[in-house]
């Protein structure tokens, strides 16, 4: 069974990679240390998601320079089978996570849009759309929300987020909750749109992120600098 190491080591060697590669996170050794930490966290027998093909499924699928818009999570799903790599995406059997639900919700209250049955979020990401995590990976379990936080990861996606901003010209940046929020400081909100709020989670989707609009006024922005909506 191939580790996150080796997973990291394909993605660089893929033409999927090419716009994120030269990033010094993945030429310093930054993102071989925080695998090496997954994979030690695997070889003391916790289960990990996602698994290692798809950890990296937000660059692969959202090439730098094709970035416009970003949503930031704090970490995948802990319930077994629910994470895929990609923020806030699930792909699999009812129910959906309720994170995801509430999405959902408020989509069809901003843009009128009915809900999908599923929710497999990869068409927004092949539209610009980074559906990153500050952490890339987590145990499964119920309780273990936030379990890899401190395993190297935060340097990671530090350095993604501010080379999203340091290297395209007009990208929303959605920061739901405290965690995404206190991520502010990398972007540079001369050239940039950032849409703060609180999370979509049950625990707190009440407390301003229903009623926020995020989608209808990522799209108004876009098209205001003469880029292209997305079709949420």
């Amino acid at each position: 069974m191939s580790g996150y190491r080796a997973a990291l080591d394909a993605f660089l060697a893929a033409p999927v990679s090419v716009s994120w590669r030269d990033l010094s996170i993945f030429t310093d050794g930054t993102v071989a240390r925080a695998c090496a930490a997954v994979d030690a966290e695997r070889a003391a027998g916790h289960v990990v998601a996602p698994a290692p093909e798809r950890f990296l499924s937000a660059l692969a699928l959202t090439p730098l320079d094709q970035v416009r818009v970003v949503i930031l999570g704090q970490d995948p799903y802990p319930t077994p089978g629910h994470a895929n790599g990609l923020a806030f995406s699930y792909v699999g059997p009812p129910p959906l996570p309720r994170s995801l639900v509430n999405i959902y919700k408020e989509r069809a209250e901003d843009l009128g849009l009915a809900a999908p049955s599923g929710g497999d979020l990869s068409n927004w990401a092949k539209q610009g759309v980074l559906l990153l995590n500050t952490a890339l990976t987590v145990r499964e379990g119920a309780t273990q929300a936030g379990s890899h936080l401190k395993l190297g990861w935060r340097a990671v996606t530090d350095a993604i987020l501010a080379a999203v901003s340091q290297r395209q010209q007009h990208v929303v940046f959605m920061l739901w909750g405290l965690p995404a929020q206190a991520k502010r400081a990398l972007i540079d909100e001369s050239r940039h749109l950032v849409i703060a709020s609180a999370h979509p989670s049950p625990l707190s989707a009440r407390r301003g992120f229903f009623g926020s609009k995020p989608f209808s006024q990522a799209n108004d922005w876009l098209k205001a600098k003469g880029e292209a909506p997305v079709a949420w």
